[in-house]
């Protein structure tokens, strides 16, 4: 009964997320041409840089159904193993997004400088601070499984894990085509 109750506030938080992400989305794209005479995305975003950030987290996700595959079957080395590979996937990821911004804020283009680079850092941002947390949830998710025996309650913990993972990437797919191939593209 009360994993029931954790399944449950697990989905309200994460679609309280989508909502989030949802109003993120949508000021982006109203304020996307509001530069203030300053850089637009076409001038700003790198898509060789976009692109590999996109394949590892796509690959991490691949990864993460692997941990998933590994929990239904009880193998908990395997799932430590992968819960691993993938926590140095988002860190690669978060490396590559945290060098871009830091690039952007080097040049001068803060989110200060207009309302489209405001509503950038602000959901791209959102989307890397979401990262972190799935990345310290994965290095809990492993000390308790190296500390602990396998039981229901860690596998629906890793499996909840995996749900907010894909959820992310989800939400990348989205930022890569809205904010970076409009940007790109326009």
């Amino acid at each position: 009964m009360l994993n029931d109750i954790k399944v449950f506030g697990f989905w309200i938080y994460l679609m309280t997320d989508l909502v989030v992400f949802a109003v993120l989305f949508a000021t982006f794209v109203v304020l996307r041409n509001n530069t203030f005479g300053g850089p637009s995305g076409h001038d700003l975003f790198s898509l060789p840089q976009v692109f590999a950030e996109t394949m590892l987290l796509l690959t991490s996700s691949f990864t993460c159904s692997l941990v998933t595959l590994a929990a239904h079957r009880e193998q908990r080395g395997r799932m430590m193993f992968w819960l691993f590979v993938t926590f140095l996937l988002g860190a690669g990821f978060l490396i590559l997004e945290l060098q871009e911004f830091s690039h952007l804020i080097a040049q001068g283009d803060s989110w200060k400088r207009s309302g489209f680079l405001s509503a950038f850092f602000t959901l791209v941002g959102t989307h890397g601070l979401h990262i972190s947390i799935g990345m310290l949830w994965m290095i809990v998710a492993i000390f308790r499984l190296w500390l602990r025996p396998l039981s229901p309650a860690c596998l629906s913990q890793v499996l909840r894990f995996a749900f907010f993972w894909h959820f992310l990437d989800f939400v990348w797919v989205f930022i890569f085509s809205v904010v970076y191939g409009m940007g790109i593209l326009s």
